[in-house]
């Protein structure tokens, strides 16, 4: 019957999904924000256009997920996964801002 979650869970990795990404929007964001409920995970991106400085803008969020902690945990586990591939191509992710900068006076 259509619709059936299978089970065998074995079965769900081995479906191939059609996607269609022809009226997706892209943003680039370099802030998230984490909340959530007990049964929800909610995601807020934005661009906050001054990363280093300390001053009082606002940042806007663009862009909001929600999604289950389940769904959460399967995201997490794929982006360590693409992220431990980048880091063994190319070296350690150095995410302290302040270790990256180069001071050129």
């Amino acid at each position: 019957m259509s619709g059936d979650i299978p089970n065998d869970p074995n079965t769900l990795s081995q479906q191939q999904l059609q996607l269609d990404d022809s009226d997706v929007a892209a943003a680039y964001v370099n802030y998230c924000r984490i909340t959530g409920t007990p049964e929800e995970i909610i995601l807020d991106f934005g661009l906050n256009q001054v990363p280093l400085g300390n001053s009082q803008q606002t940042i806007k969020i663009s862009n909001r997920i929600v999604t289950s902690f389940y769904s959460a945990k399967r995201m997490l586990l794929t982006l360590q996964t693409a992220i431990k591939r980048y880091e063994n191509a190319f070296g350690e992710i150095e995410t302290d801002v302040q270790k990256r900068v180069v001071n050129r006076q």
